[in-house]
């Protein structure tokens, strides 16, 4: 098991380290689905509902570059569809050396869902980095600032 400490301070999240291990391998396989002609830049995400549920999604490059929809906007719109806004973790898996965190329009559209969610930037190695959202995205703009 990769996560066996999930409810200890090495791991913030409060997500069931089973439904972590499901979120993680979700997105992951989900990375493959990816297309990136352009950046060659292959991204899963999971999104986690409050019941446990995994909702997925993978980047879909455009040759208009403003075009492009990230992993995590659309693993959000996959929880969206059936009717799921209650995300409390976001799984991030990327290729790289280093794990990469959602840029700064997915950390806005995330927020709506949840603003203290965890998310997990991870990669293929396993170089696990955790964050909470709020610490990501400061002084969000959300509903209260309308």
């Amino acid at each position: 098991m990769r996560f066996p400490y999930v409810d200890s301070e090495m791991i913030p999240s409060a997500v069931p380290s089973e439904v972590l291990e499901r979120a993680v391998s979700a997105a992951t396989e989900v990375r493959r689905h990816a297309y990136a002609p352009y950046s060659k830049f292959l991204v899963g995400a999971a999104v986690v509902d409050a019941d446990g549920g995994i909702h997925v999604g993978c980047n879909v490059e455009n040759a208009s570059y403003g075009l492009t929809n990230c992993a995590e906007r659309a693993a959000v719109a996959a929880a969206t569809a059936v009717g799921r806004r209650d995300i409390v973790l976001c799984v991030v898996v990327t290729d790289t050396p280093t794990a990469a965190s959602p840029c700064g329009a997915c950390r806005q559209v995330l927020s709506e869902c949840n603003p203290t969610m965890d998310v997990l930037c991870t990669t293929l190695e396993h170089a696990d980095v955790w964050h909470r959202l709020d610490a990501l995205l400061p002084h969000a703009f959300g509903p209260d600032s309308l």
